[in-house]
């Protein structure tokens, strides 16, 4: 199984919506695949408070996609994380760029940046929808890999 790894700065919003819907997704299309997500910078989200946001859980069950009771807490990145991807999205170049180039340089490259910026630049009710769309283009594009 191929692995795509979501990058977001506290592994509480963006990037576990992402890993969430993707494995949803991946599961109903029979893909290959599975995602996981990361936190760059845990000790910036001072005001995450639980293993999830509010708004990834909400989006979520409106979905129909559930988590159950057991969600994990936000993690950090890891260069074995990076190691095991085939694939690493960072959900906001301008944001998660700059954090890539100081903390884990050697893999600059390897990461597709998306443009979804978090809660205090732009509302859930425009960026989760944003990571929706990607998702689905992410995963139509896998179903066309050999």
């Amino acid at each position: 199984m191929k692995k795509v790894l979501f990058l977001c700065t506290g592994n509480y919003y963006r990037s576990r919506f992402a890993e969430h819907l993707f494995n949803a997704l991946a599961a109903k299309h029979q893909l290959d695949w599975q995602a996981d997500s990361r936190g760059l910078a845990l000790e910036l989200g001072v005001n995450n408070v639980g293993p999830i946001s509010k708004y990834t859980v909400r989006r979520l069950a409106e979905l129909g996609i559930e988590i159950g009771d057991r969600e994990r807490f936000p993690r950090s990145a890891e260069s074995a994380d990076f190691a095991t991807a085939d694939r690493i999205i960072a959900l906001d170049e301008t944001e998660h760029r700059p954090m890539i180039a100081q903390r884990f340089p050697q893999w600059a490259e390897a990461i597709a940046y998306w443009n979804v910026c978090d809660v205090d630049k732009t509302p859930a009710e425009t960026a989760l929808p944003e990571i929706e769309r990607r998702i689905e283009e992410l995963a139509i594009a896998l179903q066309q890999l050999p």
